[in-house]
């Protein structure tokens, strides 16, 4: 039997982890890790400074307690997993709200994938997007079919991607018999504004609440299918991720940069 294990950030109740949990149920054995509370936007971070304690729900259930996404994959990797029976696939989500363009660096639901894939499992995230994320009152339906296909073809057949890769979805917010099919995209460029907003405590203390920015971008100059493009016009986005950072067409510019301004490259 396969073995599946799945997190998300936005906490073990969310109703997404609990419709993930619900589409994949007949593909394999699945391991439940997530967080205790919600953890959005916090990264890939990982816990050094404190314990972690896992709470058990039910069989192959956990809560994570004050733990990240990222604490969620690599201790159930290492604690509730043996050598040789790691998990055939990992997925993160189901998760409230989009992860498109730059949003996947924040992303706790990305995040979990990226972790995933440094231990060698490949890992999908997968995020619906909402066009209000406080009243989105629908079953997941399309990405619930969506995550199938995906993970019964991963399951079933040789992962696409080479090590260190992901894949990130992005579900249209649509019945599936509106849905045009699954798109291959780049991730889009992300617009963001200032949406701090402070207000004063009852001893006039000041303090700061971060709001949630609306999905906008900006188009690509050479016009290839972003994954705002592809939702927007009722596709399932596909990104490949890579977690290899360095910009290579950069390499040489740098280098001659480096060596004409910098007294030929040395320190001297």
């Amino acid at each position: 039997m396969k073995r599946i294990l799945l997190t998300n950030d936005d906490g073990y109740q969310s109703p997404g982890l609990l419709a993930l949990k619900e589409s994949l149920s007949t593909l394999g054995h699945l391991m439940i890790v997530a967080p205790a509370s919600e953890k959005s936007a916090c990264g890939h971070g990982m816990t050094l400074t404190r314990p972690l304690r896992f709470v058990k729900l039910e069989d192959d259930f956990y809560k994570l307690e004050d733990g990240s996404p990222t604490d969620c994959i690599y201790l159930a990797l290492n604690a509730l997993y043996q050598e040789g029976f790691m998990p055939d696939l990992i997925v993160s989500g189901i998760n409230i709200g989009s992860n498109m363009g730059e949003d996947i660096s924040y992303s706790g639901t990305a995040s979990a994938a990226m972790e995933g894939v440094l231990h060698g499992i490949p890992s999908i995230a997968i995020s619906q997007v909402l066009r209000d994320k406080n009243h989105f009152g629908f079953d997941f339906a399309l990405a619930k079919q969506s995550i199938y296909k995906l993970a019964k073809a991963i399951l079933e057949n040789a992962y696409p991607l080479q090590a260190r890769e992901f894949l990130n979805v992005n579900i249209p917010q649509l019945p599936p018999k509106d849905c045009k099919g699954f798109k291959i995209t780049e991730l889009g460029i992300r617009t963001y504004g200032n949406d701090a907003h402070v207000h004063r405590n009852p001893r006039g203390e000041e303090y700061y609440w971060l709001g949630l920015h609306p999905l906008a971008w900006n188009e690509r100059e050479n016009n290839e299918t972003s994954d705002f493009e592809a939702t927007k016009n009722g596709y399932v986005s596909i990104t490949p991720i890579t977690l290899d950072f360095t910009a290579r067409n950069r390499l040489r510019t740098l280098e001659n940069w480096v060596n004409a301004n910098l007294e030929n490259g040395g320190l001297a």
